[in-house]
């Protein structure tokens, strides 16, 4: 897996119904025919909700709904957006220094996170030129990671235009890490589990590496997955980061309170690898160390000896530094260590129960809350 690419096949267009109308549409769109088709799937999770940017494993599997891309590479240093849902608005550029609106989360932003992280990636200063038709059958801002599976598929386009290549393992990492310019903190599981998903299996994913092992389904379960259509854009609000950064913040105290170069220190699995100890002893840990109250900024402040300025500009992310949601940070670690050690244990790992977490509560109250 380490060095496998996404998997490519030759299709007759007017075989599946979907890519011959996407043809239609892309050719009365651009006045051409697409060249090839990307696709990415969404995903569900099953156990492990808000531990991937914590640096726990979790437990994900694919669904069939899909972002699907008609492609044409062309010369020009051109980028022409299209979308099946005229919701969309179509979208073109010729800007090589591509720039990606924080406080604007539109679509077509998301595709861009892809191409840049790919761009960079391979250093490349002009803009790839192409015609792109997007059609999307995942439920937008339900929690199914449409935004996550367009980053994946514009990555992908990318990466094939360029005539480059990459394992899945790299395209994972590289859009997980590019969808940030977007303004969301994830933590990489949704671009994991769309580039590494296969056929009749869930996948264990871990970081730090990242690696992904089968977790075969029994054959009679039926996993039902049901839209309750409200919408919640995670680039759109503060909701989202917040709880990474309460999850940050929780690292960073138990850091200092342990002795540790609390300052390097971002996500909850690095303090406990530094500690060397297990999910058990992490648990007490933070129980001696943090109070089940939320904390104020300047409590956080107080205990990490740094000034509120050095807070909002040094670790906490740009729209999570005002606001009176961020007045308290609430204290996450217990609660965020079981999902962690479930999703290994489901997967027959239990000798790995030790690296799973304890964050800055209510992790069980806010699962069912779409966050994209």
């Amino acid at each position: 897996m380490a060095t496998e690419g996404p998997a490519t096949c030759r299709v007759q267009v007017a075989e599946h119904p979907r890519l011959l109308k996407l043809k239609e549409v892309f050719k009365s769109k651009f006045g051409s025919i697409p060249k090839f088709y990307v696709r990415a799937p969404g995903r569900v999770n099953i156990i492990g909700e808000h531990i991937d940017y914590c640096g726990y494993p979790v437990l994900p599997m694919a669904v069939e709904q899909d972002m699907l891309i008609a492609v044409e590479p062309v010369k020009t240093h051109t980028l022409q957006l299209a979308n099946t849902n005229p919701l969309y608005p179509d979208f073109s550029t010729s800007d090589n220094n591509i720039q990606i609106d924080k406080t604007k989360p539109l679509w077509h932003n998301y595709f861009l996170c892809g191409l840049k992280g790919i761009q960079e990636h391979f250093g490349l200063n002009k803009l790839t030129g192409m015609n792109c038709l997007v059609d999307g059958t995942i439920p937008p801002s339900s929690g199914l990671s449409s935004s996550s599976a367009l980053v994946c598929c514009a990555g992908l386009v990318t990466l094939t235009v360029l005539g480059m290549h990459l394992s899945k393992v790299e395209l994972a990492e590289i859009c997980a890490k590019s969808e940030r310019y977007i303004g969301t903190e994830g933590g990489g599981m949704d671009q994991s589990i769309s580039f590494l998903a296969e056929d009749g299996t869930a996948k264990l994913i871990e970081f730090s590496p990242l690696k992904a092992t089968d977790v075969k389904l029994p054959s009679e379960a039926v996993f039902v997955i049901a839209n309750s259509c409200v919408e919640m854009n995670k680039a759109a609000t503060s909701h989202f980061n917040i709880r990474v950064m309460e999850c940050r913040l929780a690292a960073k105290l138990l850091a200092k309170y342990k002795g540790l170069q609390w300052d390097k220190v971002l996500r909850l699995e690095e303090v406990q690898a530094n500690l060397g100890v297990s999910l058990e002893e992490m648990l007490l840990i933070t129980e001696d160390a943090l109070h089940p109250e939320p904390y104020s900024s300047e409590e956080v402040c107080r205990c990490l000896e740094i000034s509120l300025q050095e807070l909002r500009t040094q670790i906490l992310s740009p729209n999570t530094q005002d606001g009176p949601e961020t007045e308290h940070w609430e204290h996450r670690n217990k609660h965020n260590s079981v999902p962690s050690s479930r999703s290994l244990q489901s997967s027959g790992r239990n000798s790995c129960r030790g690296r799973c977490p304890p964050s800055l509560v209510g992790l069980e109250e806010l699962n069912q809350q779409p966050c994209g």
